[in-house]
């Protein structure tokens, strides 16, 4: 993903140079606007780069606890950008497939080692637009937003590890639908078949999302992370002795730090935990 010895620049380098995302701190929260609403935020590689590096930055920043991304205007993201490199490049699939290769790698391994990430779709999410957010920790969706794994009507397959994640989230049947018909459905739709974690008000997507997300960034952040990766290894791990070696791995990690021993001691003075000073 990065050169570990390059320096993460912080939220507001990134924020001053970015183009196609807004960045934004909503106190300990931070708010990522896909912003391209003229082409109803349309998936590029450029937005994807941009995206991580806010990711990256956030995930080094001691104030921000978990991550929002949202879109501007009507949509959140309507697929890929078909005027771009990749789209472009129909009658190459080579150069194609390894596009998709450098975007996958590194996009859902980041995902799911990162500080807690909460989707608020609040238009259409339509290919790629749907399964960037599939690795998220949470999904909330507008009741009109319109969401679709559309790949199969453009003569292609999903991609971003969306044929696990799909599958882990809605089940066989329901994922197996999506997929193969290409179907839209509403952001209320999504939420019957458990696409999608929330769906609310339209107007109300953002806010919802992000007093979600203060309520994870009020947890332990290292503990988080180690949960996060806990389930990204065990959801379908067969090995039970294995899933316990890994938890117990965890464990005596989280034994020996400062926010255990914090949790220990708000519990018998009988107050809330503060982890952001521990």
């Amino acid at each position: 993903m990065t050169d570990p010895s390059t320096p993460v620049p912080t939220i507001e380098e990134v924020g001053a140079r970015v183009q196609q995302i807004l960045v934004e701190r909503r106190e300990h929260v931070l708010l990522l606007t896909l912003n391209r609403p003229e082409r109803l935020n349309a998936w590029t590689h450029q937005m994807t780069n941009e995206l991580t590096e806010a990711i990256l930055a956030a995930n080094e920043d001691p104030e921000i606890g978990a991550i929002v991304v949202t879109g501007a205007g009507r949509g959140f993201c309507a697929g890929a950008d078909i005027g771009s490199e990749f789209d472009s490049q129909l009658d190459k699939p080579t150069d194609a497939t390894a596009a998709v290769e450098r975007r996958s790698d590194n996009w859902v391994r980041l995902c799911r080692s990162s500080k807690p990430l909460i989707a608020a779709i609040n238009g259409a999410a339509i290919g790629i637009g749907l399964t960037m957010v599939l690795p998220f920790d949470r999904i909330i969706a507008a009741s009109s937003a319109k969401i679709s794994l559309r790949f199969v009507r453009m003569g292609i397959v999903p991609e971003l590890a969306s044929s696990r994640f799909a599958v882990a989230r809605c089940g066989w049947g329901a994922a197996s639908w999506l997929g193969l018909s290409g179907t839209t459905v509403s952001g209320d739709e999504a939420f019957q078949i458990k696409l999608v974690d929330r769906v609310v008000a339209d107007d109300q997507v953002v806010g919802e999302a992000l007093a979600d997300a203060a309520i994870l960034a009020a947890n332990p952040i290292p503990q988080m992370r180690m949960i996060k990766e806990l389930f990204t290894e065990n959801a379908i791990e067969s090995d039970i002795d294995l899933i316990q070696k890994r938890e117990l791995a965890a464990l005596k990690i989280a034994f020996k730090t400062p926010e255990h021993r914090e949790a220990v001691k708000a519990f018998v003075e009988k107050r809330p935990p503060n982890f952001r000073n521990s």
